[in-house]
């Protein structure tokens, strides 16, 4: 019988998960048309796993999860307040769940739609969890996004005009 051992990683500290302020200080011409909050994503900060905050108490595990599927396959979804309340503080009366998707690309469409939208009364707080990730989920998708940028080099160098070549006209 073989058994799937799940290697989580131990992340000491839950700063990433803090919900930034809005920035305020951009010049009128860059700042959009709702204010934004500025963080930069890495590929490994990025992940197929989100922690969605403020999730009101009111047993909603059910209508989330019909939510989430709405942008693509999910693989689990289970409220982990509990483990959360033990490293950093939560809103009250409300719920943390751990979502897991199964492709980046749909948790990243799934945070940029869901992020800071009304639901049930609560606002959604959604964050990506790398911590979450086994060692092979963070090996495939690193090796991954090398195939990409290596797709797309490709792509773009034959994209390119070539340079005229130079004829000798011999007289």
């Amino acid at each position: 019988m073989k058994i799937n051992k799940k290697i989580i990683m131990d992340s000491t500290t839950t700063d990433h998960h803090n919900q930034l302020k809005y920035c305020t200080t951009r010049l009128p011409y860059r700042q959009g048309r709702e204010l934004k909050a500025v963080k930069v994503y890495t590929v490994a900060s990025e992940s197929g796993h989100l922690l969605v905050f403020g999730v009101p108490r009111i047993n909603l595990q059910a209508n989330l999860k019909t939510k989430l599927q709405c942008f693509g396959k999910l693989q689990s979804c289970v409220c982990i307040t509990s483990d959360m309340a033990a490293k950093m503080e939560l809103e009250a009366f409300t719920d943390v769940f751990a979502v897991q998707f199964e492709r980046i690309e749909v948790a990243r469409r799934a945070k940029r739609q869901l992020d800071a939208k009304q639901f049930y009364g609560g606002t959604l707080h959604i964050s990506y969890a790398p911590e979450r990730e086994t060692q092979s989920e963070l090996r495939e998708k690193l090796l991954k996004r090398s195939q990409e940028v290596a797709h797309r080099t490709r792509r773009n160098h034959t994209d390119q005009p070539q340079p005229a070549k130079k004829i000798n006209d011999e007289r």
